[in-house]
């Protein structure tokens, strides 16, 4: 069956044991996507969409008030419909991650509507499954639970704080049940921050046994060193997915745009999916100033500063070495640090003294980091996002008294 929307192809499929049509659900194959008013026609007397001609009800006498960026926003003309395309911001993005063409791109609302989405064309509910590798990042279980659809987790590799796939239990789980249409892996992982080897995702990839899709999630990427990045995969395999995000790197986590890099195939099925409009206006406009090229340019002067930060931190906490902090577990590779709490008698991680310090800190020193002592292989630990540089100094500050005290 072909894939509406996408033209046919006779060309080879890497790898040859996948095919896309068995992956996708029949009912999302063939499904005719709703067509709206702005597929048509974006210019002209628009009255084909029952937009309010008379545009948005706002209190106009109130921009006296408001500031320039807020004035800005309503000359977007709100009261129209947004571009469901939004083409130009597929271009930039695709000539940022090295992506040969803006077909290769999809937008979400964040990540989180890319993952829903993968979930809803992939996986059958009640019938198929997805399997992810904990400690991993919260909400596929939580998209799959609402989906009705079984997660099955084979852990990371957790000794020694390593945080790496094990790939022969991988292929273990697969071959005992062929169910599994979709793997979701994160990385640099969270809450690992640690980068899973482009080698090891191609070891899945190229499972002649596994016949689903591989989403590697990305949010983090732009942390880690060069040439981590799934996305340099996207043209040799049909069967991956890489998500990414504005949120981190960018600094734009308020706009909510995800982004998916696959081949065409499957970005069409996404298209075809997604509701008409979900990118609105006034983020796709911040999104296109984001991606200008001298945004893109400050947003890695920002990020080299908050990796040079991340290395500052570790070294200035382990300087609370003997206070039972120990030192950051896993490979570092985000805009965050995994640090082991320890009891000051056993020096084992000791989840109860982790949380007393994690409350403390957020109730009475106005210093709030997150809890992560009751994920898989993170018994004790605190999750510590590199703040800037005055935050880190109060951050240390603060969490040495809290050990002193705790």
């Amino acid at each position: 069956m072909a894939i509406h929307g996408l033209a046919p192809s006779s060309a080879p499929v890497n790898p040859s044991h996948f095919d896309i049509e068995k992956v996708i659900r029949p009912n999302i194959l063939a499904l005719h996507p709703y067509r709206c008013a702005r597929d048509d026609y974006q210019e002209g007397i628009l009255l084909d969409a029952n937009e309010n001609a008379l545009g948005p009800s706002i209190d106009m006498s109130s921009l006296s008030i408001l500031d320039e960026t807020d004035t800005a926003h309503l000359q977007l003309d709100l009261h129209r419909y947004p571009d469901p395309a939004q083409i130009e911001i597929k271009t930039r993005i695709a000539a940022l991650r090295g992506i040969k063409s803006p077909e290769c791109v999809f937008l979400g609302v964040g990540s989180d509507e890319v993952i829903d989405l993968l979930m809803r064309v992939c996986v059958a509910p009640g019938k198929e499954k997805v399997m992810t590798t904990p400690p991993t990042y919260g909400m596929y279980a939580v998209a799959a639970q609402v989906n009705d659809i079984e997660v099955v987790k084979v852990p990371l590799n957790v000794e020694g704080g390593a945080f790496q796939l094990r790939i022969d239990e991988m292929k273990k789980v697969i071959d005992s049940d062929p169910s599994i249409k979709l793997i979701l892996l994160c990385s640099p992982g969270n809450p690992t921050g640690t980068l899973i080897p482009l080698d090891d995702i191609k070891k899945i990839l190229d499972y002649h046994n596994f016949k689903g899709i591989v989403a590697v999630d990305e949010a983090y990427i732009d942390f880690a060193k060069d040439g981590s990045s799934a996305t340099a995969l996207v043209s040799e395999y049909a069967n991956l997915c890489v998500m990414q995000t504005l949120s981190k790197s960018f600094g734009l986590a308020a706009i909510r745009l995800g982004v998916a890099i696959a081949q065409p195939p499957l970005i069409q099925i996404l298209t075809n999916t997604k509701a008409p409009y979900n990118i609105s206006t006034p983020t796709a406009h911040l999104a296109l100033s984001a991606l200008s090229p001298r945004s893109v340019e400050v947003m890695h002067q920002k990020v080299a500063t908050l990796v040079a930060s991340r290395g500052t931190l570790m070294a200035a906490l382990a300087t609370l070495a003997p206070l039972g902090l120990a030192d950051p577990i896993g490979g570092n590779d985000a805009n965050f640090l995994l640090v082991p709490v320890l009891n000051t008698q056993t020096k084992q991680p000791d989840n109860e003294r982790c949380q007393k310090v994690y409350k403390t800190l957020a109730e009475q020193s106005g210093v709030v980091v997150r809890f992560r002592g009751n994920e898989f292989g993170c018994a004790g630990c605190l999750r510590i996002t590199v703040g800037s540089e005055d935050e880190n100094k109060v951050l240390l500050e603060k969490l040495r008294d809290v050990l002193q005290r705790v």
